[in-house]
């Protein structure tokens, strides 16, 4: 970890719930110009979770996936969190805190409805018949195409696309509330994923019998939650997105446009979820 003290802006990473290659993952923020980091796990990162707490931080990385608890061969457990995160959530929205969701941040807080609201989807790993849902889809080590579809800041220097080796999620997204930034070429059909059900229950890499319709092409987006500005990139499963020079830009752009006044202002006036 590189040291900033004097560094113009800080940000704060939350992270667990899910593995992860740390050394890898921190020098990504390593690199950041302009920028001092800190890094709060679960469970103690829901109790940081207020605005007078986190007055020192211009914006939150969220790489983590809270509010599961997993036991072998067994459904996963959902739990919701703390009431006092639910509340201080609120209030930093209302404040315009900026947040940056990276890949597993899809999953987390599954019990708790509004955190998908702001993250903009979810990623279910146990399906509802009764409320009409499946469980979602995932696929390690795609070698796939992602295609820039916004001229803005987040996209800035990535060309037309880039190519990478990155796990992918097969969800469904409701499009009406945000600014899409990527879409990948892989095909979101269930024959090309594996069911997250399935693999709880210590089936692995199995969709054998499993349902899913096709999911959304769409792996980055902008959106307004509260007063804030948001962002949800799904790539960044490991080493191998890490150090992807491309995702290095888009994870360097999306935190420099949040954390400056051009996406508060875009918040102010971007539609806001109905």
């Amino acid at each position: 970890m590189v040291i900033r003290y004097d560094a113009p802006k800080k940000i704060l990473l939350v992270t667990r719930g899910h593995p992860f290659d740390q050394p890898a993952f921190f020098a990504l923020f390593d690199a950041l110009d302009g920028f001092a980091w800190a890094h709060v796990e679960h469970p103690a990162a829901p109790y940081l979770m207020e605005p007078e707490r986190l007055v020192e931080f211009d914006g939150l990385v969220f790489y983590d996936m809270p509010g599961l608890l997993f036991h072998p061969g067994q459904p996963v457990r959902e739990v919701e969190p703390p009431a006092l995160m639910k509340h201080g959530v609120e209030r930093l929205l209302e404040q315009g805190k900026p947040m940056l969701f990276l890949h597993h941040a899809l999953a987390g807080w599954p019990a708790w409805n509004r955190w998908a609201q702001i993250i903009g989807g979810q990623f279910h790993y146990s399906p509802d018949p009764a409320r009409g849902r499946h469980d979602s889809g995932y696929r390690h080590d795609v070698d796939h195409h992602i295609r820039v579809v916004a001229d803005h800041p987040v996209t800035a220097g990535l060309g037309t696309g880039f190519d990478i080796t990155d796990e992918l999620y097969l969800v469904q997204i409701d499009e009406g509330d945000k600014l899409p930034l990527l879409r990948s070429d892989h095909g979101f059909t269930r024959e090309n994923f594996y069911s997250a059900d399935l693999a709880v229950q210590g089936r692995m890499f199995c969709n054998e019998d499993w349902q899913h319709p096709p999911g959304s092409n769409l792996i980055a987006w902008a959106k307004r939650a509260g007063n804030a500005p948001v962002v949800y990139i799904q790539c960044g499963d490991g080493p191998s997105a890490y150090n992807n020079h491309a995702y290095r830009r888009l994870i360097a752009n999306a935190v420099t446009w949040l954390t400056g006044p051009a996406a508060a202002e875009w918040a102010r006036d971007f539609p806001a979820a109905p």
